[in-house]
């Protein structure tokens, strides 16, 4: 199968109950994004901008839990942010988990390492050092590292062990240069890897979430799918980039770029994601074939943004994961208050002018699995993409020079440098690197755990949390 049958049988069942009650509007997955706070400035982000007044925010444990139970999605996707520095992130991951939901993780991966010493520490014994010793060999723990495992865990927390029902879903938008370039820090897409090989190595179901935007080369999208690939991942979820209100001022404002330089049109789209079919058969790309016949441009959908509902400190986010348009005490209300016509494109007309380029996963990848414009054959295709071989792990993919940035000293801020200050190197193809404003920023990368700014301007509301993670690391 290409998903796991258990998975996909919780996912059927939930819908077959709704679609035989009838219920109007539900929800498919939970996007719960406990803090805003993150280690990263990622280009394309509006989240750390647009609720930059509330970064030292956080939703309580049981808050989090009990939204999770309110919208009963048998899903949930834990973002922000940067989820894993939610001080409670063990508990809401285990609380979830015996809630019987399935659990995603979306990372940008700088915290994973330490959180799985943690679980090595949590089991520790004599017979695990066959394991701590190949870790070692392969540098994913140090010496020191593995000294503090051995020392065992006694502090009580849960840890957050491999599962059938979680999933580390981590953010890579494309090779060494290209992702480390978009999230605004050299040694990113290194740390990435190393965390996602000895998650592998451990046991651990791991998925990759990558956004694509113009300057994402399609040939860069099949080697990155391929190299991961050989790496044994699990699945991977893909979405085009959207010209989002809080993105865009973002792009603006601090990084003196326009949005149509950025972020893709609904052409662009189609023409990006011509492949997306191809790609499917030959890896385990989350979501359904519906939505990638959608994405190449050969069908059209109707937006379903309530299956994906976002809770964060502020409230339920309406209408969608990416526009706000208020914030509200209670899912239902916000199911009931929303007027859900307003927005979408449909017959090629955008309700919303704010709609009209976007064909995200969180919007569209729903309306797939619940028949939207349903044509004549799309459960089948649905049932045969899901219950299908699973696609081998592509062994070539390992040949692919993915590291082909700062690891062979051609890190994108030596690029954006000489583009400013040499038109000649600019011609050579330094202008792709995006220059900022000037503004103060932590660019050491030398180990990528604990460090790194968040977003423009005052940074004293987050300090003392990013202090205390550092000092755990």
């Amino acid at each position: 199968m290409r998903f796991p049958l258990a998975l996909t049988a919780k996912i059927a069942r939930h819908i077959i109950k709704h679609k035989m009650l009838r219920t109007p509007r539900f929800a498919m997955v939970l996007q719960l994004e406990p803090l805003h706070t993150c280690n990263l400035t990622c280009t394309g982000c509006g989240r750390i901008r647009e609720y930059s007044t509330s970064l030292k925010d956080m939703m309580s444990l049981e808050d989090c839990l009990g939204s999770a139970t309110e919208c009963d999605a048998p899903m949930v996707s834990i973002c922000g942010g940067e989820p894993l520095i939610y001080p409670k992130i063990e508990e809401l991951v285990d609380g979830l988990l015996q809630q019987g939901r399935i659990v995603y993780i979306c990372t940008n991966g700088m915290f994973m390492r330490k959180k799985m010493r943690d679980y090595l520490a949590s089991i520790y014994s004599p017979n695990l050092e066959p394991k701590l010793a190949k870790l070692v060999e392969d540098k994913l723990v140090t010496e020191k590292e593995a000294e503090t495992i051995r020392k065992g865990k006694s502090d009580g927390r849960p840890v957050i062990h491999p599962s059938k029902w979680q999933y580390w879903n981590v953010h890579v938008d494309g090779l060494e240069y290209t992702h480390d370039l978009i999230v605004e820090r050299e040694g990113v897409f290194k740390e990435c890897v190393e965390a996602i090989k000895m998650a592998k190595f451990l046991g651990y179901q791991v998925a990759t979430n990558t956004t694509v935007y113009k300057e994402t080369e399609v040939k860069e999208i099949e080697q990155m799918f391929e190299y991961f690939s050989s790496l044994e991942v699990d699945g991977h979820t893909i979405s085009p980039g959207y010209e989002y209100d809080a993105a865009k001022k973002d792009m603006v404002k601090r990084l003196n770029k326009q949005p149509e330089d950025f972020f893709l049109t609904r052409k662009m789209t189609r023409e990006k994601f011509a492949k997306i079919q191809e790609w499917g058969q030959r890896f385990t790309i989350f979501g359904t074939p519906v939505y990638q016949e959608f994405l190449a441009g050969k069908r059209d959908l109707t937006c379903t943004a309530w299956a994906i509902p976002t809770r964060n400190v502020k409230g339920w986010k309406a209408p969608c994961y990416l526009m706000t348009d208020g914030h509200y005490p209670k899912y239902q209300e916000m199911l009931d208050t929303v007027d859900w016509t307003k927005y979408g494109v449909v017959g090629g007309v955008a309700r919303d002018p704010r709609c009209e380029n976007c064909m995200v996963h969180c919007g569209y990848d729903p309306s797939g699995a619940l028949g939207t414009n349903y044509q004549r054959g799309d459960n089948w295709k649905n049932i045969k993409y899901n219950f299908g071989a699973k696609p081998q792990p592509y062994r070539e993919g390992a040949k692919v020079n993915a590291f082909n940035g700062m690891t062979i000293g051609k890190g994108h801020l030596a690029e954006a440098k000489a583009a400013i200050n040499s038109p000649r190197a600019a011609m050579n193809g330094a202008q792709a690197a995006f220059s900022r404003k000037a503004e103060p920023q932590d660019h050491d990368h030398s180990h990528a755990e604990g460090g790194g700014g968040c977003g423009s301007g005052d940074t004293t509301q987050r300090d003392e949390l990013l202090a205390k993670i550092k000092k755990d690391t």
